[in-house]
């Protein structure tokens, strides 16, 4: 992946050399050239294609500004509410995601998520303990966060 950006870069300065222009319009132009020539050569690259991977982070930003919106509004309904009715509590997680750098940011999105917090992750990594302001399935919310932030984190991370 970073082959490929660092030969986008040269290609974009190469652009721009070719057109005696260095403004960052040129830049910009030349370095979409490079994207197009990256992508019609990437079957001779050993990875895939780079933006494919920048889309994916993208697409995790996406998702976590999505939930943290959601879970903002349950959060601010829940306080706005006369009388609170929630059932909080710890439960176990136990993720499929193998690296330190995935537990973490998994870790870190269920932090700045409203309404959970991650309290402790076990020795061995697969095992995160989770305090959530309202639980009423334990099952529900674990399929929750696999099923949304371990699926980005996974397409994020591994090819």
């Amino acid at each position: 992946m970073g082959q490929q950006i660092l030969l986008n870069i040269m290609i974009a300065v190469v652009w721009m050399f070719l057109n005696s222009d260095w403004s960052p319009q040129q830049f910009i132009v030349g370095y979409l050239i490079g994207i197009l020539l990256i992508y019609l050569l990437r079957r001779f690259w050993p990875n895939d294609f780079y933006l494919r991977k920048l889309w994916s982070i993208l697409l995790l930003l996406l998702l976590f500004l999505s939930e943290l919106l959601k879970s903002s509004i349950t959060v601010i309904r829940q306080i706005l509410r006369p009388k609170l009715n929630v059932q909080p509590g710890i439960f176990a997680y136990n993720t499929e995601l193998k690296s330190d750098w995935e537990i973490t940011v998994l870790s870190c999105l269920i932090c700045l998520t409203p309404g959970t917090l991650t309290l402790e992750v076990s020795h061995d990594g697969q095992t995160l303990y989770i305090h959530a302001m309202d639980i009423e399935d334990v099952d529900e919310l674990s399929n929750q966060i696999r099923n949304t932030f371990e699926k980005a984190i996974k397409e994020v991370t591994r090819t």
